[in-house]
């Protein structure tokens, strides 16, 4: 007991006892044992020898002195049989709980006197630990295993046990459950005792369950007096999410109340029209107050039933929406005839707030004095800083409109019929449009309202409208655009053709190569301009194939810098893993090109230029407000500047053609109008983002590319080297200087050329030769009978004949003329020597390798 950290005045009474018991007979058999020496000593010292009596002595002597210093030392003390109760005792046995101290093993040093209360706490007057008290107690057989084992670990652990009966069943109502809560905790070791212990407890909670029992009794109590009522009932926080509603408001709008999570419910989803706005606004003045509201709800099963509100909604102290208590009374019944002219009242209130446009009654002056519930989400009015009640309502709108405005007010006073709409622009935020129909109201004497206001919001059509015109606008110019091509790039083939045909005849070192040269490269030129204009039309002829973006942008880094000069900085930035797009390569350099060149236009003094390429998930497109933008994967290409950026009119206009902010002389207008069409063409987006004074970033969305097998597959085929042939080819085009060439281009590598100036005399050509023909080259567009129809005619004659269409259009123009048949191929005009005479031994070549197979 002299190593453990507890006082012997800290033990119980009946352990206590047996300590001392113990201790005085230790005390009285020591003394006997020095009796009997004494006496032995006495009889026999004279056949002892002296030297053993003087030892024994010396021993007795040596240990009277240590006894002295340790009582001096304080190491020892004196324990009176009845000395008093100590604080630290009284703090213990004050307890309202059972407590006992013991080791890991379950040897008990302490327990206090409220432990002793308990039925079978004691044991023959000897304290038994907690897993004994309970031993027997089927109940309490696994918390108490628990326990048992956190206490082993060191680890704290608390378990509320359920006995019926109590414990040891010695409880007066021996039917009836107990509740006990047991815990486990373990003691920091210290300095005089460092043998892990731990603290057991055992407290009564009876009666703190049965409160607990109670309360809840009579909260679901509460509850079911709610859910039952004869009155639906709904609670809805500041965003217009249902907390709660009742049992009476679930069945008349269709729920199953036990299927109902807080929030999942939506007060839009339940209130017709714009009713939900009503139930959100609030009071601006913070007042709580009761209002009565008259509209429609709406059931799961989508019918509607009216409805009376009586709602309450309050804000906060800092101004923000509290949650809203609504009572619901059913007004679906018709009520008797003294409660006529009341049900006449609510159904001119629900008929008022669920109209589809705005209505408000103003006095002779234009002030607003009463509105329904449209009214503030066409108008765009939050009323977070003030009431509409007595508002101007010539305030809301724009100043262009506010005379006509004025005078329609003014026409209403007077109860003048016929008053023309006014068309209006909100003065709120954007590009918000209504049109005012105004009209006299005839009240009762008295009353304030002197004219009514009709408002439909004309946003959206507006929006349709100015799209149309310049969708009109736009189709007219791209189709005189892309038939000026058309017809240029007939020319420009026939240039080129004859410009190859010569050069193959004069040899580099010949005097005339150098004029022919300067002949070719101009109508190249030429050809890029036309190229311009067929991207503007969308008609361009592209070669898509799969592209890495960051490699193309990295390709032109070099050539952009020169381009921007010294006073310009361009820094590129790619993210990780970009996908793969399908684009024009030579096109898509031309958007960029465009951009960085525009972009270093508007830094007259110089700046910084970001190329930037990262992943767009179809997650992240959809949270993208951009208008026509479908949601999907995207690569995103952004072009940024810090120059002098653009204002809200300019970005309007930049993508119609032949607009330039540029000096007279120094721009086309046609740069931003052909990355426009580049970009839709290949079915991605281009959206500017520009602030004044600031800079402006164009972003581009090119969709993500799968790669397929066939396309790697094409990536491995080898091109073409030998040209020359000896099969059969009808040549038929209207223009007869693109004919001539194109006839001579294939005769000169063996070729059998038949030619024909249109589809009718094609037919005729194939009809003498018996459809013995291997290819037909035709042109897409011919009088009388074009290419798609002279293939149809062929179609139905001989199947698996092949043909290549040549046209200055796009192919998949051409390809959904002819029904998207994969058999025919396609050769963009202008072509030159090389390219119809590779496009003609590809196409022969594929169909030989199907006739082998």
């Amino acid at each position: 007991m002299a190593q453990s950290s507890l006082r012997e005045d800290n033990y119980p009474e009946p352990l206590m006892s047996r300590v001392r018991t113990s201790g005085l007979w230790r005390v009285l058999a020591l003394a006997l044992l020095l009796i009997l020496a004494a006496v032995a000593f006495a009889f026999f010292g004279d056949q002892v020898p002296i030297d053993l009596v003087m030892t024994f002595v010396g021993l007795l002597a040596v240990a009277g002195v240590f006894c002295l210093f340790g009582l001096a030392a304080g190491l020892f003390r004196v324990a009176s049989g009845q000395e008093g109760r100590t604080l630290s005792r009284a703090v213990i046995d004050g307890l309202p709980y059972g407590a006992v101290v013991a080791d890991r093993e379950g040897k008990i040093y302490y327990v206090n006197a409220q432990y002793g209360a308990f039925a079978g706490g004691f044991v023959n007057g000897v304290p038994v630990g907690v897993p004994r008290l309970f031993a027997g107690q089927a109940e309490a057989g696994e918390a108490i295993h628990r326990l048992s084992r956190a206490a082993r670990e060191g680890r704290g652990a608390v378990e509320d046990i359920r006995l019926i009966g109590g414990l040891g069943g010695a409880q007066a109502e021996p039917s009836r459950a107990y509740w006990y809560r047991v815990s486990a905790r373990p003691l920091p070791r210290t300095d005089d005792f460092n043998r892990p212990m731990v603290v057991w407890s055992v407290e009564d909670i009876t009666r703190d369950k049965d409160n607990i029992e109670v309360a809840f009794r009579d909260l679901q109590r509460a509850i079911d007096y709610l859910d039952h009522a004869p009155a639906g009932f709904l609670s809805a926080d500041a965003e217009g999410r249902v907390q709660y509603l009742n049992s009476t408001l679930a069945d008349w709008l269709g729920y199953d109340l036990a299927e109902f999570n807080s929030g999942s419910l939506r007060l839009s989803d339940i209130a017709r029209g714009d009713g939900a706005r009503l139930l959100m606004r609030g009071r601006s003045d913070g007042e709580i107050r009761t209002e009565i509201i008259d509209l429609d709800f709406v059931g799961r099963n989508g019918r509607a039933f009216p409805v009376r509100l009586l709602h309450r909604a309050a804000r906060l102290a800092d101004g923000e929406l509290g949650e809203t208590r609504t009572l619901v009374l059913d007004q679906t019944t018709a009520p008797d005839s003294e409660e006529e002219l009341r049900a006449a009242e609510v159904r001119f209130s629900r008929f008022f707030n669920d109209t589809p446009f705005a209505i408000a009654t103003l006095d002779h002056e234009g002030r607003i004095m009463r509105t329904n519930a449209p009214f503030g989400r066409i108008f765009r009015w939050s009323e977070e800083e003030k009431s509409l009640e007595h508002y101007p309502m010539e305030d809301l709108i724009g100043e262009a409109s506010r005379d006509k405005f004025r005078k329609a007010i003014g026409s209403g006073v007077e109860q003048q019929t016929d008053i023309d709409p006014v068309d209006a622009v909100l003065s709120a935020e954007g590009d918000h449009a209504v049109r005012l129909y105004v009209s006299g109201s005839e009240t009762r004497a008295g009353s304030p309202e002197s004219v009514n206001v009709y408002a439909l919001d004309m946003t959206e059509q507006r929006k349709l409208e100015a799209q149309f015109a310049q969708s009109q606008k736009m189709q007219a110019v791209g189709q005189l655009a892309g038939g000026v091509a058309h017809d240029f790039n007939n020319l420009l083939t026939a240039i080129i053709g004859f410009s190859d045909l010569l050069l193959l005849k004069h040899k580099p070192g010949d005097p005339s190569f150098g004029e022919l040269m300067q002949i070719k490269q101009n109508a190249n030129r030429a050809a890029g301009l036309t190229r311009q204009l067929l991207a503007f039309s969308r008609r361009q002829t592209l070669r898509p194939q799969v592209l890495e973006l960051p490699l193309i942008v990295d390709d032109l880094t070099v050539l952009l810098k020169r381009m921007i000069g010294e006073k310009n900085q361009l820094s590129v930035e790619h993210g990780r893993n970009i996908w793969p797009v399908r684009a024009d390569v030579v096109q898509l350099e031309q958007v960029i090109i465009n951009l960085v060149v525009n972009a270093r236009d508007a830094m007259p003094d110089g700046g910084s230029i970001t190329l930037r390429t990262r992943n767009v998930s179809e997650s992240e497109s959809r949270g993208y407000s951009y208008e026509g933008m479908v949601a999907g994967d995207y690569v995103l290409v952004e072009v940024a500047d810090t120059g002098t950026g653009m204002s809200p009119e300019v970005i309007a206009k930049i993508f119609e053609p032949f607009f330039t902010t540029k000096e007279l002389g120094k721009g086309t207008g046609l740069g931003l109008s052909t990355v426009y069409g580049i970009v839709k063409q290949t079915e991605g987006f281009i959206y500017p983002e520009s602030v004044v004074g600031v800079g402006t970033t164009f972003k581009i969305f090119l969709p993500r590319h799968i790669v397929t097998e066939a396309e790697v597959s094409a990536r491995a085929e080898k091109p073409v080297k030998d040209l020359t042939g000896h099969e059969r080819i009808l040549l038929v085009e209207d223009e007869e200087s693109v004919r001539a060439f194109s006839a001579r281009a294939l005769r000169a590598t063996g070729y059998e050329v038949f030619e024909a100036d249109g589809g009718e005399e094609a037919i005729d050509v194939l009809e003498e030769l018996g459809y013995e023909i291997d290819l037909i080259i035709s042109d897409v567009v011919m009088p009388e009978m074009d290419g798609p129809t002279l293939h149809k005619h062929i179609r139905d004659k001989v199947k698996d004949l092949k043909m290549i269409f040549v046209s200055g259009y796009a192919e998949e123009s051409v390809r959904r003329d002819i029904e998207d048949d994969q058999t025919v191929d396609f050769l963009p005009k202008p072509y030159s020597l090389d390219q119809i005479n590779t496009k003609v031994k590809e196409v022969l070549g594929r169909a030989g390798a199907r006739s082998a197979d």
